[in-house]
């Protein structure tokens, strides 16, 4: 093996201390793994997989040990999560009344499609099973999620219940409150938009309707869980684009009500296997239709040589009155290129100067203050420049459906399923939107990478393709889950050892809920999930 090295200590080093120490631990190693596990699964011994990942005698004996290894960890890690779950389960709420969503569906200027439905149906189970919801609904770009979050608030208000919808941005909150609010208020439901920059006088005035009962559906930012916001009886609560809410946030909004259900809505498209363990403590809803009409985003990948041609394609398109988004990529810290806030307002400059004299070219970044970055979005939105440059701050962002091309520089430097996200920010109108990767690469499996973008629009056969090609380093890296790390098992290969540790761990609990029988599997569990427990609850 290579083990990661710390200044002053050598392989040697470490290799000779790990002799020693396993020498010295043999026998008092514990086997956190019940016997009939191990030998159902056919799994090497506890000692023998030690020994045989640091200290291999073959190949096949390193792969025995790596997976006896892999097993345990996600043996490990399945109970957990199940234990957490069951632990919520047993909350008690009164169970919601049936209501009748005909007037919700008739409303609508569209017909919802067999998935929307199917995650509605889902979700209002939840709300009727006297358990409170905690279910994360996924769907690509597009797909409608907001419209399964309005069917949900309609059936909580018609309960005489409070809903609440959290985004993590003010645009967010408003594009949300303008799509929702006239929809919504049409059926009786009075709707209020709480954000940062509502004015003090306003905000009393919704606070004092918000206790009162008057307001039925209030939309906003984390404004809505800040000390004085009080609820008269708060039934439900509906967080967008999850990754970007802190677990944290989620529980103060969640302690406003006396266990509200929870839907959460993400449009980061994860594979199935992901999303049970990313978000253990949800139920899993996906959407994996999209609404007819849709026309998919065409997508090319080129290299750098083709910057004029591009530069003719945005000028042809704004001509017919689009707008285009161009993406630089950030900068990591110890990258020797100027930061981030430095490449794209150069780069913006340098279009504005060079390129696009005539056209208005705006740029926005992650270091720029939140109320700038919301004015330079909103004038975008309303057309009032033509040209973005951004960093990713725009992948979870406002809906500009006029907005068609979607040009992204050094596109190597992104994920599969980031630049899908990226993507999603285009063709969300009536025009045929595009999008080009420019990437001048040689590597062979970045040129694949970037051809999977260009053969396929489905979000979910990305994300399965991403996690292939990257692992789930990509998934977890940005991500504050609190769950335990895994060392040794890598989701994206072992998914079939995932599959077999989840139905050993459903097994011994379906046996043995307390775990009486194996004690050191217990313990190992409890030390695993301690710290985790309270954020992922």
């Amino acid at each position: 093996p290579i083990y990661p090295l710390t200044a002053g200590v050598s392989q040697l080093i470490l290799s000779r201390s790990i002799r020693q120490g396993l020498d010295a631990c043999a026998d008092i190693l514990p086997d956190v793994l019940p016997d009939r596990v191990r030998r159902d699964h056919q799994l090497c011994r506890i000692e023998y997989a030690y020994e045989n990942i640091h200290f291999p005698e073959s190949a096949e004996a390193l792969d025995l040990a790596r997976r006896r290894l892999a097993f345990e960890e996600l043996f490990l890690f399945t109970i957990g999560l199940e234990r957490l779950r069951s632990r919520r389960e047993v909350v008690h709420v009164p169970p919601c009344g049936d209501v009748d969503m005909a007037p919700f569906y008739q409303s609508l200027p569209f017909t919802l499609t067999d998935a929307q439905r199917r995650c509605v149906e889902e979700a209002l189970a939840d709300m009727r099973s006297g358990t409170p919801m905690n279910r994360l609904c996924q769907g690509d770009v597009g797909s409608g999620k907001t419209m399964v979050a309005a069917a949900c608030v309609y059936f909580m208000v018609k309960n005489g219940r409070q809903a609440a919808l959290m985004a993590p941005t003010e645009i967010l909150a408003q594009q949300h409150y303008q799509g929702l609010a006239p929809l919504l208020e049409n059926l009786g439901i009075r709707c209020a938009l709480l954000t940062g920059s509502t004015t003090a006088k306003t905000k009393r005035c919704i606070t004092q309707q918000l206790e009162n009962g008057e307001i039925d559906f209030a939309i906003g930012t984390h404004a809505l869980i800040t000390g004085s916001v009080a609820y008269h009886d708060l039934g439900l609560v509906v967080t967008d684009e999850q990754h970007r809410f802190g677990v944290a946030q989620r529980a103060d909004l969640a302690a406003k009500g006396d266990h509200p259900h929870i839907l959460v809505m993400s449009a980061t498209p994860i594979p199935r296997t992901l999303a049970l363990i990313l978000y253990g403590d949800l139920d899993v809803s996906i959407i994996d239709q999209l609404p007819p009409g849709r026309q998919p985003v065409q997508t090319f990948a080129v290299t750098g040589g083709y910057h004029q041609r591009v530069y003719s394609f945005i000028r042809k398109l704004v001509g017919e009155g689009r707008q285009a988004y161009i993406v630089c990529p950030m900068v990591e810290e110890n990258e020797e290129l100027p930061d981030e806030r430095k490449a794209v307002t150069e780069y913006a400059k340098k279009l504005q100067a060079e390129v696009f004299p005539d056209l208005k070219v705006a740029f926005v970044h992650g270091k720029m203050k939140p109320r700038e970055k919301d004015a330079v979005m909103t004038a975008f939105a309303a057309h009032e420049t033509d040209i973005l440059v951004s960093t990713t701050v725009i992948e979870v962002g406002v809906d500009v459906p006029n907005a068609a091309v979607m040009v992204i520089e050094n596109a190597e430097r992104f994920g599969l399923s980031q630049l899908h996200q990226l993507r999603g920010r285009v063709g969300r109108g009536k025009h045929q939107s595009y999008c080009i990767l420019i990437s001048d690469n040689k590597n062979e499996e970045t040129r694949q990478r970037l051809k999977v973008m260009t053969k396929t629009t489905d979000g979910f056969k990305i994300a399965e393709e991403d996690l292939r090609l990257r692992g789930p380093g990509d998934f977890f890296g940005q991500r504050q889950h609190g769950l335990p790390g895994l060392k040794v098992a890598d989701l994206g290969c072992d998914t079939q050892l995932l599959q077999e540790a989840r139905q050993a761990a459903e097994q011994l609990l379906a046996e043995d809920p307390d775990l009486t029988s194996c004690p050191a599997t217990a313990e190992r569990i409890q030390a695993l999930f301690t710290q985790a427990a309270d954020t992922l609850n």
